[in-house]
């Protein structure tokens, strides 16, 4: 499948907006083809642009690219392979669960592992592995060997990983405040829930629901919070974020644009509105607790097993 050519140009005009880089990586002058050209086993790496900060890596597994970010800007892209047919990898968005340098498989005949990032407690990981140049795995990413052992050094549990069946390379934009507007009345004291207790370490997540008109806070895959929304405008669309930082102004976050869902015109997930309002005091707890890395996920969708409409798929990381 042929990329759109202007986005895998790796989307510099946004990048230079967030004034992040001070010269042009050598890949990124040339022509955008030398991405799509890559051969099985091929990765272009280039760290020095952004030293330091968050990584966020995108799985596509319609071109059979990995695409790495770090503070919100784009260091890496690897050729991968992912789940064949009966064994397709699972998308959406998931975490670093675990990771061993040497590690092999409880599931198919001992198989290696090397530099093993888990993804799911059923079987999910990044790895080094043999790159056929299609999709063969049971469905782990497979990772040529340079590339996960690189990609292994600069990654932390925690870390978010985006698993898409689009084509299109996906922009990360810095992102005002989305979601953490406070409210003072829109619910009663009691209407929210803060039980940190029940997961005291881990990485943290948000998951935003339009339809439930509810956000849940997720902490080593346990549920430690949830609070009512008040939406003036309906979520249209489906939106990552990755928190960079934050202080006294509040958090900071980068927006992830899921492949093939751009921010459409009135939705509360455009950084330039603001119509999503959470309890001033649950608004507080949550501050407290966020952490550069924390990811969230906002979607039309509902966070329930049952009723109507799509339900949002939401992996449980506890074993």
């Amino acid at each position: 499948m042929i990329l759109n050519k202007q986005r895998v140009f790796w989307v510099w005009r946004a990048v230079s907006a967030i004034a992040l880089l001070s010269v042009t990586p050598a890949y990124a002058q040339s022509e955008p083809g030398r991405i799509e050209a890559l051969k099985p086993g091929d990765f272009l790496w280039e760290p020095e642009i952004a030293p330091a900060g968050p990584v966020t890596v995108v799985i596509s597994t319609a071109t059979q690219r990995a695409y790495v970010y770090r503070n919100g800007v784009p260091i890496a892209v690897s050729t991968v392979s992912t789940g064949r047919a009966g064994h397709e990898t699972p998308t959406g968005v998931f975490t670093i669960l675990q990771k061993a340098v040497t590690h092999h498989s409880n599931r198919y005949d001992n198989a290696p592992m090397p530099y093993m990032q888990r993804l799911t407690w059923d079987g999910v990981a990044l790895h080094a592995g043999a790159l056929p140049g299609y999709a063969a795995s049971h469905g782990c990413i497979r990772l040529p060997r340079g590339f996960a052992e690189r990609l292994y050094a600069i990654t932390k549990t925690g870390a978010t990983v985006v698993i898409t069946d689009e084509a299109a390379v996906p922009e990360i934009a810095p992102s005002a405040d989305p979601l953490l507007d406070h409210a003072e009345g829109i619910a009663s004291t009691g209407s929210f829930v803060w039980t940190p207790e029940r997961a005291p370490t881990g990485p943290l997540s948000l998951l935003v629901s339009g339809r439930d008109r509810r956000l849940v806070v997720l902490r080593n895959g346990r549920e430690i919070g949830s609070a009512p929304l008040q939406i003036d405008t309906p979520i249209l669309t489906t939106n990552a974020y990755v928190l960079q930082a934050i202080d006294a102004t509040g958090p900071h976050w980068l927006r992830l644009p899921l492949p093939g869902a751009a921010v459409l015109p009135g939705d509360p997930t455009d950084p330039d509105r603001a119509h999503t309002h959470i309890p001033d005091a649950f608004r507080r707890l949550l501050l407290a607790a966020l952490r550069p890395g924390t990811t969230m996920l906002v979607t039309r969708d509902t966070l329930e097993s049952s009723g109507t409409g799509k339900r949002l798929r939401v992996f449980d990381t506890r074993r």
